[in-house]
Order: C-alpha cells, then structure tokens, then sequence
C-alpha cells in the first residue's frame, strides 16, 4: 500500500529524467535564450516592473524549476537582486552552481516551497509547470499565492496545446517525461482562483522549425499576474 506521505510519481520522474540529462541538457540549452527575442522581452519586462516596483523591496526573486540556472542568472544581469532558483532535481541544482557560483540554488519543489509565507517579491515559473499534470495546478499555484508578498509579481511560460507530449531518449538518454501543453486562458482562469490577478499574456507562434537547434512545434505563451497589495 503507498503512504499518504509518499512523494508523487510525476515528481519522482521528473527528478528522474533532469538528473539524467542534467549536464548534457546544461550544454544543450546553453545559447538558447540568444536565439529567441520574444523570451528576452519578456524577462526584461518582467525586470523592469519587479525594479521598478518599491513592493516588497529587499525580499527575493526566485525562479522556481530553474533548472541549470541561465535564467536565473540572465535576470540577475538584467538587474534583479537579489534572485535564486529551487529545482527538483539536485543534478540540475548541481550544475547551476557550478556554471553561476555566485548565485544560490535550492533543490526543493513547487509542488510544496520550503519558504515562509509572503517571503519573495517576484517568481518566475519559466517552462516548469507543463511537468505538473492538471489538477496538480491548482495546488501549486496556491503555493505561488502564499510565497508572494502583496503586490508580488509572477511571469509563467509553457508551450500552448491541450494534449501532452512526450519526450523520449533526450540527447540520447534513456529517459522519457511528458511535457503539458497548456492553454493561456486557463491558466489565467486558474491563477485568478488561486488568488493572482492575470495583467498581460503574450502567445507567439513557433518561431524555430525541425532542423534547427532549438525546434518549436507548437505555439509559446507568456502570462504576467501579480498579487493583489495588501
């Protein structure tokens, strides 16, 4: 019989397949972000209003599934301070504090942020939550609500679709995840009931096709919510 308390296997996966790929995916995913502008607008956007916000200034920014840390580090060069990424996985982990040795990494969960309440000024969801099946949002963005200070901001981006995708055998490794494609309305709808006001979203269309180093096959979504002041 499995405890109440065991970790869910979505969880356990998805720890499983970044541990594996971590250092390849590292190298891999190293000069993506130079090749897409539309991505790059969005983080300084999103930059832009955490400096120029006075909300919950000295709090954090955290980046939440930061993987091997390139955004947290880009929003650090983008003036962001003081900012730290959490992955589930400690390979990822591993490697960002490797390539970013002056900026803090944690392993830890969305899922269940060891973090006390109202303690960040901003997060980023960049990418990480297509992991999280559907009705496993609702929890976490609740968890996004309670880690914002009032006034808080949030930017969550995900591939846009309604059924998954999985990948198998990533640069030639044995593993496979699925990947959630999500529809912006949605995930506004879901954001709003967690108590996170949606203010702007962005959908582009695939902008790298097959051949290229980064393919997309499907539409790109950003969306800006923020916690109401107190």
């Amino acid at each position: 019989m499995t405890s109440p308390d065991a970790e869910p296997d979505f969880l356990t996966t998805a720890r499983t397949f970044y541990d594996t790929i971590a250092a390849d995916y590292a190298a891999w995913a190293d000069a993506e972000l130079a090749t897409k502008p539309f991505d790059r607008a969005m983080l300084a956007a999103f930059a832009d209003l955490v400096r120029a916000d006075a909300t919950g200034t000295g709090l954090p920014v955290a980046e939440l599934g930061c993987g091997p840390g390139r955004i947290t580090a880009h929003l650090h060069g983008l003036g962001v301070e003081p900012v730290f990424g959490i992955d589930l996985s400690p390979e990822m982990v591993a490697v960002a504090r490797r390539t970013h040795p002056g900026l803090r990494f944690d392993v830890g969960s969305m899922t269940a942020l060891d973090l006390p309440d109202a303690s960040l000024r901003a997060l980023v969801a960049w990418y990480s939550i297509i992991h999280c099946p559907p009705e496993e949002l609702p929890g976490v963005f609740a968890e996004f609500e309670r880690v914002l200070a009032p006034g808080g901001h949030a930017l969550l981006a995900f591939q846009v679709g309604d059924e998954p995708s999985r990948i198998t055998e990533p640069l030639g490794h044995p593993v496979s995840l699925d990947f959630h494609r999500r529809r912006p309305d949605r995930i506004a709808q879901l954001l709003g009931e967690a108590g996170l006001t949606p203010h702007a979203r962005l959908v582009r269309e695939p902008d790298q096709g097959e051949g290229t180093p980064y393919p997309e096959k499907t539409p790109q979504a950003y969306v800006f919510a923020r916690k109401p002041g107190s």
